[in-house]
């Protein structure tokens, strides 16, 4: 099992799903060092009970049980909260039915008698892409989208204009530019913000499975569908669906979803009748779809349905001026989540500003939140370039500017002397003698490297 720190799953809440008590509590007592809040439920009703109350980030849940069974409770936390992972533990496995919730929507599927470290191990990786997929999400809704930039300012402006018109979205942009966190910010300003934000990527999914989930399906549709289930249009009763990554979709696929845009009713998987829908659908994608039409790879009149309005995001090295905003905001968040209750937050040092301004973040804002997420867990009170993680060589600059050699060899060599010194000042708690030493500088020439950089040693005290 991968290395494991106690407590690092705090702020995840795990709901255990068993009919024996004596299970229940073991599992309980495995996992609790993780940090996670556990609870527990002996029935499959139960469990929606405590998912409809206080909802969890993570299921785990038995198979074989009465009244309500491990599958038909899947079906139900995926219809309801699709983010919730579930994992199925099962004395009774089938290849058949491991097949079957592998395919609607289970992350794992364990048969007794368990291995411990296998469960933890589980437990810990699927705790851990929760924890990171929520980091890299913005609040909405409250204004609290970081927005310095005049591109991004004219994207909040559109969203206020849009938001309250029932008309379909098109939001375009490269990966991580935020195009989910803009859709729950249409759908929280809309007039139905009080009804569902249902997300769904059409990339994880075949079209199968996105049928399914998108339509739903009655009762013996395909083996294991032991029930009928409503799908996310169904689901949405008038509130958003966010359908991610458009462009993945098969042209077969497209025009399914073009009759539902276009009459407002969906057929379930098996059966022979319409169902009226109603929800207010934001799509998103980050390819050309129009260059993706003329290769004959999408359909122009679902293109159209979709682009009614379009927002286009501008990538994070095209709004520099959004970088440091954004690296302070979650800077804040990280320390939360991160460090335990109490601790001071780190802060950053003018070089590794710097450093977060002449990165090109080609992973864009998703990016950001995990170097600056990255620098809270390895720094200590000050974070230092190295801290984030970038990768990159000191004297590596915006080479766009096209800066002659020694403008560039200059800047090249402050950043480098800025970092090494104030590591040293870092290590030696502001202490000057000590950091020279470690330098291998006379106490002089280190104070002289200060006062050139107008570096204020004083800020490296111990407090």
């Amino acid at each position: 099992m991968s290395s494991t720190t106690p407590g690092e799953l705090h702020g995840l809440r795990v709901l255990l799903v068993d009919d024996e008590a004596d299970i229940l509590l073991g599992l309980r007592i495995l996992l609790a060092p993780l940090g996670a809040e556990i609870v527990t439920a002996e029935s499959g009703r139960a469990a929606l009970d405590q998912l409809g109350d206080d909802g969890a980030d993570l299921v785990l849940t038995d198979l074989q049980m009465p009244e309500m069974s491990g599958t038909e409770l899947l079906a139900e936390v995926k219809a309801k909260w699709p983010a919730t992972e579930v994992v199925i533990l099962t004395g009774f496995g089938s290849i058949q039915a491991a097949v079957w919730c592998m395919q609607n929507g289970a992350s794992q599927f364990l048969t007794k008698p368990f291995d411990n470290d296998e469960i933890r191990g589980i437990v810990l990786r699927l705790g851990r892409q929760l924890l990171a997929a929520r980091a890299t999400e913005l609040p909405v809704g409250d204004g609290t989208i970081v927005a310095e930039h005049p591109r991004m300012r004219a994207v909040l402006q559109l969203v206020e204009r849009v938001a309250r018109a029932p008309v379909t979205v098109l939001i375009e942009g490269e990966t991580g530019t935020g195009k989910e966190v803009v859709a729950r910010e249409v759908h929280a300003r809309s007039n139905v913000a009080d009804r569902p934000f249902l997300a769904v990527n059409a990339a994880a999914l075949p079209d199968t499975l996105l049928e399914s989930e998108l339509f739903g399906y009655e009762k013996g549709a395909f083996t294991g569908a032991d029930t009928a289930r409503r799908g996310l249009f169904e689901e949405a009763r008038g509130g958003t669906v966010f359908l991610d990554e458009v462009a993945s979709m098969s042209l077969a696929f497209q025009g399914k979803l073009l009759r539902v845009l276009e009459e407002k009713v969906v057929r379930r998987l098996g059966s022979v009748a319409d169902a009226p829908v109603e929800f207010r659908l934001v799509a998103a994608t980050n390819r050309d779809l129009e260059e993706l039409i003329r290769e004959g790879q999408f359909r122009e009149d679902l293109f159209y349905r979709l682009r009614v309005v379009s927002i286009r995001l501008p990538p994070l090295r095209e709004r520099k001026s959004d970088i440091v905003p954004l690296a302070c905001h979650f800077l804040g968040r990280a320390a939360t989540r991160c460090l335990a209750p109490g601790s001071r937050t780190p802060e950053f040092l003018p070089s590794a500003l710097e450093a977060l301004q002449d990165h090109d973040w080609p992973g864009n804002v998703r990016e950001l939140e995990n170097a600056v997420q990255r620098a809270v867990v390895v720094a200590g009170d000050r974070i230092l370039p190295h801290h984030l993680g970038l990768g990159a060589a000191p004297w590596v600059g915006v080479v766009d500017e096209a800066e002659d050699y020694e403008t560039e060899k200059r800047r090249a060599v402050e950043r480098f002397q800025r970092e090494f010194v104030e590591r040293a000042l870092a290590a030696c708690s502001g202490n000057v003698t000590h950091a020279a030493e470690r330098c291998g500088l006379t106490r002089a020439a280190f104070q002289r490297i200060l006062r050139q950089l107008d570096i204020d040693r004083a800020s490296f005290a111990s407090s």
